[in-house]
């Protein structure tokens, strides 16, 4: 395969270097014919004007996390402050550079320059061997799905990665620039010590001493940082609840926190300030649904698909929009079918179809959801009679790490996939972490198949919109919600703040832009 690229003007990062991007498809709405190559030139997405960091950026997005390791279930807003992804997306939707700099994409494999002069927070440079053992940790994290189809991971060089692909896979470049896939220091990836304590590239590094254990996590400037300076010396992460969090932005002790509809009053007449942007996407998930599980009956979990009132919580909570599949019109992987709208008597037929069992089961909400866990469950108990779920609330960290685990039967949650290859491979391929019944009927299998070796043909859309109505059809996932998030700040204290660059990560915010006042 022959190489091109393009030699960039200097750029924010006060770096030059060559992107070579061959069969990109960054987003799912893409379809790209052929081979293509796209070449960037541009610094991290986001990225505020080179200026000397001062200050500290209180933040607050309801807790701390549970797990800092690579492809687990951790918000955006703790990712960004110490980690990096190997690709990022600019505001277009573009894959760009990150970590990796150049990348070569076919349908067996994708080859990856890795940044020169990257240093992690504990001293380590970035190598190819260190990226190889993170990806390689990412594949056999929960939330590794979309990594296993990649078969072997090899260090070419010091700074080259090969990736082989035992099939065509035209969204993992987009899936190196998510959340699931942080890139952090190998040496804490193998003493395990990263769960509790981040060590990545990123312009933050994590400050144990300044950090009060469960109540405050502190980050400071990186010396070492390859990249363009940033506005903030120090970013504080808090974990409040929402009477408090109100209180301390109006105050000023605190700069930015998420907020829910119901604080806006208390902002009138005050320094705070809010914005929302779509940030995430939930769905009720069956994961009982093997042979002798409590969802083992496709009409059974239809009928628990038409019991759910969607609007209902959206009505009830201010918020929200309800939708009939996971994916979004004009995206890949949307389908022209109705889903599962809120319909009783279709939800007792179906039922009485099932053989109208006597079951119950078990599942998680958090405190953020458990309104709407609770409601459409009681949803379910009065269409229908004979099933009864009981809903236990944990603090959302715990929510985050177990909801989805197989633990219960059901489950109500946010989604990071981007493309429907990510959903199939996270939640519903029978070797899928979101999947622990291990069971995928032959006719979703064949249809995964044949879009996933259609790779970015102009075939593949239409396939993977075949594949993603087969889901909907078997009732696998359900009770789709749009939710927005919504940013507040104390204007008097933080100035130049806009909402993620990446799409759909909610408790969040583009660090890189902000900027102190006062």
């Amino acid at each position: 395969m022959g190489r091109s690229g393009t030699r960039c003007p200097s750029t924010p990062l006060g770096r030059r270097f060559m992107t070579k991007n061959r069969l990109l498809r960054s987003l799912p709405a893409a379809a790209l014919l052929g081979t293509l190559f796209l070449s960037g030139c541009s610094g991290v997405p986001g990225q505020a004007e080179a200026s000397e960091p001062s200050g500290v950026l209180r933040v607050n997005w309801g807790g701390l996390p549970e797990n800092w390791a690579p492809g687990h279930q951790t918000e955006a807003g703790y990712i960004r402050v110490p980690y990096e992804t190997l690709t990022s997306r600019n505001r277009d939707g573009a894959v760009v550079p990150m970590l990796a700099t150049e990348w070569e994409q076919s349908d067996t494999e994708l080859t990856l320059t890795l940044r020169e002069g990257v240093t992690f927070h504990d001293g380590e440079p970035l190598t190819a061997d260190a990226v190889k053992a993170n990806l390689e940790a990412i594949q056999a994290a929960p939330l590794g799905g979309p990594l296993l189809g990649v078969s072997a991971i090899d260090a070419v060089d010091e700074l080259t990665v090969r990736l082989t692909l035992s099939a065509p896979n035209s969204s993992l470049l987009t899936t190196l620039s998510t959340v699931i896939a942080p890139i952090v220091s190998p040496a804490s990836l193998e003493d395990g010590s990263i769960a509790e304590v981040p060590v990545g590239t990123g312009p933050w590094a994590y400050d144990a001493e300044a950090s009060v254990p469960g109540k405050k996590m502190s980050f400071t400037v990186f010396d070492d940082y390859w990249g363009a300076s940033v506005g903030y010396e120090t970013i504080e992460l808090v974990g409040l609840g929402d009477d408090a969090a109100a209180a301390a932005l109006i105050a000023g002790t605190l700069d930015v926190s998420d907020a829910e509809p119901e604080m806006l009053t208390r902002f009138a007449d005050t320094p705070v300030r809010t914005m929302q942007y779509p940030a995430s996407r939930t769905s009720l998930m069956f994961f009982d649904r093997g042979p002798g599980g409590v969802f083992e009956s496709r009409e059974l979990r239809q009928a628990v698909c038409h019991a759910i009132n969607v609007d209902a919580v959206n009505e009830l909570e201010g918020a929200g929009t309800s939708a009939t599949q996971y994916f979004t019109e004009g995206t890949a992987g949307h389908f022209d079918a109705p889903g599962y709208a809120h319909d009783e008597a279709a939800a007792k037929k179906l039922y009485q179809q099932a053989g109208s069992p006597e079951l119950s089961a078990r599942l998680v909400a958090s405190t953020d959801n458990n309104a709407q866990v609770s409601l459409y469950m009681d949803q379910v108990a009065q269409a229908l009679s004979g099933v009864r779920a009981t809903v236990y609330e944990l603090p959302p960290v715990k929510y985050n790490a177990s909801w989805n685990t197989g633990d219960y039967g059901l489950g109500v949650g946010m989604s990071t996939s981007l493309t429907p290859y990510d959903w199939y491979r996270t939640w519903f391929a029978a070797d899928a972490p979101g999947n622990p019944a291990g069971v995928e009927s032959e006719a979703l299998r064949e249809a995964a198949d044949l879009a996933t070796n259609a790779g970015i043909s102009d075939k593949a859309d239409a396939l993977w919109s075949d594949a993603m109505e087969i889901v909907s059809d078997e009732a696998l996932s359900c009770a789709h919600r749009v939710e927005s998030e919504i940013l507040a700040w104390n204007s008097t204290t933080v100035t130049s703040v806009s909402n993620p660059v990446e799409p759909w990560e909610p408790n969040s915010i583009n660090y890189r832009s902000l900027k102190p006042l006062g």
